[in-house]
């Protein structure tokens, strides 16, 4: 039998598992952070500034994806760092701003 006669016909009423970006999702609070283990000794100290700094506009990100800020566009400095107060985490700088507009750029 043909591959092509084994895949399921896509059905015109979405999934629970697909994407909510249609529609705002409130965040789950209290935010809860994962277990936090030690970073590796020995690097630089610019290594531990920009690892930090990669994780926070990960979560950033993730938060503001979470929220119904889908597009880099729409998550101005000031929509960040209130997303930043809202889950918990220091003001991010411009640098983790622009990062964070950065990911949901390329993860498109």
């Amino acid at each position: 039998m043909p591959a092509a006669a084994l895949k399921p016909k896509p059905s015109a009423e979405p999934l629970p598992t697909q994407s909510t970006a249609h529609r705002r999702v409130p965040l789950d609070l209290p935010y809860a952070p994962v277990h936090k283990r030690p970073l590796p000794p020995g690097r630089p100290r610019e290594w531990y500034v920009t690892h930090n700094r990669r994780l926070k506009a990960m979560r950033l990100a993730i938060a503001l994806l979470d929220s119904g800020v889908t597009l880099p566009v729409q998550a101005r400095n000031e929509t960040i760092r209130s997303t930043a107060r809202l889950i918990g985490v220091h003001p991010p700088s411009d640098t983790t701003c622009h990062m964070v507009r950065a990911l949901m750029r390329y993860s498109r």
